[in-house]
């Protein structure tokens, strides 16, 4: 059976509807038997050998043609091709009939056993070669908390790695009675009380006393300066100068950095959760989301690395960082700061 070019997709007649859309999920269908297929889509048919030719083209012909026609057709192919042999139906969404508006996928992969036209979506994926960027505000914008997501990185070798991407849980059970206005200092780096009560740290988790994590009532206490500049907000710390001495203090070490850090950690706290430094782990933060006491603390669950809103990420690095968190057993989250508040995106390791 052969196929023929109309602009940028591949019709076919003769019995294809039924022999393609109904019962492979190929294409969308037209009047009478024929269907319309996106490139990828031809191409595929191609090489598995159930269409003989595109316009007098076999599949090494129309493949050389679809990579000088389409954007990236090649690392797409690829990736089509796997998720097919998984025994996925998938439909290419740069094509106007499945493209959701505000989204950039580039495939709609269906629940396993289902298709179009009536198959619900599992992952709407986006492909990238290991070599790309890929913008944060690309991997959020047009989603719901329900909706699945997906980027799928080709590396050099041709090899693929699925990370899903998601919506993290951000509610916490953690709270703790703020004191009045505790006298602090800012120094250097960092913020001392030298008298606070013992529960700021016991069950606030606060900052670190001077001599170790066996503070107790009256022990000076050492905040971070994202620390300090949430409580001073909050007059829970009096420092002199004000609130506005520590964000000064936290501008002039860490810059515009600090404002986003301190508006994640903010959020954070505000949703029951307790955010600790990350440094460690080689992010901003690490969470834990129920902290009754210092001396019964759980394992932290997430990894929080703190991003401008216009961040693009490099699949490099979003590997690195996936890998690191699963390796310490948490999941890695970024906070993606902007002008109208914070995105945040969870990003795990996939196996489809």
């Amino acid at each position: 059976m052969d196929g023929r070019l109309a602009g940028n997709v591949v019709r076919v007649g003769g019995d294809a509807r039924q022999r393609y859309y109904d019962s492979r999920g190929y294409g969308r269908p037209l009047e009478g038997n024929e269907i319309e297929l996106a490139p990828v889509e031809a191409a595929h048919l191609l090489f598995r050998g159930d269409l003989d030719a595109v316009d007098g083209m076999a599949f090494r012909e129309f493949f050389a043609h679809a990579t000088d026609a389409v954007d990236r057709f090649g690392i797409r192919f690829l990736v089509y091709a796997d998720l097919r042999s998984r025994g996925f139906y998938l439909s290419p969404a740069r094509v106007d009939w499945v493209r959701a508006p505000g989204r950039e996928d580039d495939f709609a992969v269906y629940e396993r056993g289902q298709g179009p036209p009536d198959g619900d979506v599992a992952y709407g994926v986006r492909v990238v070669g290991e070599r790309e960027t890929v913008a944060a505000e690309a991997l959020v914008a047009g989603r719901t908390d329900a909706d699945g997501a997906a980027l799928a990185v080709v590396d050099e070798e041709s090899e693929i790695t699925y990370l899903d991407l998601g919506r993290p849980p951000l509610d916490g059970s953690t709270a703790v009675d703020l004191p009045d206005r505790v006298p602090a200092a800012v120094l250097d780096d960092r913020v001392i009380c030298w008298e606070p009560p013992a529960s700021l740290y016991e069950r606030g988790f606060f900052g670190r006393p001077l001599s170790g994590r066996e503070g107790g009532e009256g022990e000076p206490l050492q905040l971070s300066l994202v620390e300090a500049a949430y409580l001073a907000e909050r007059d829970a710390i009096a420092v002199p100068d004000g609130p506005s001495s520590v964000l000064e203090r936290g501008r002039a070490v860490e810059g515009d950095r600090f404002d986003r850090r301190l508006a994640a950690y903010a959020e954070l706290r505000g949703r029951g959760v307790v955010p600790k430094t990350g440094f460690k782990f080689g992010a901003d933060f690490r969470t834990y989301a129920a902290v009754e006491s210092v001396d019964s603390l759980g394992h932290s669950e997430l990894l929080v690395r703190v991003l401008p809103a216009d961040h693009a990420f490099a699949p490099r690095d979003l590997a690195l960082d996936v890998r690191l968190a699963n390796g310490v057993r948490k999941t890695m989250v970024f906070a993606l700061v902007g002008a109208d508040g914070i995105e945040w995106l969870s990003v795990t390791r996939l196996t489809p």
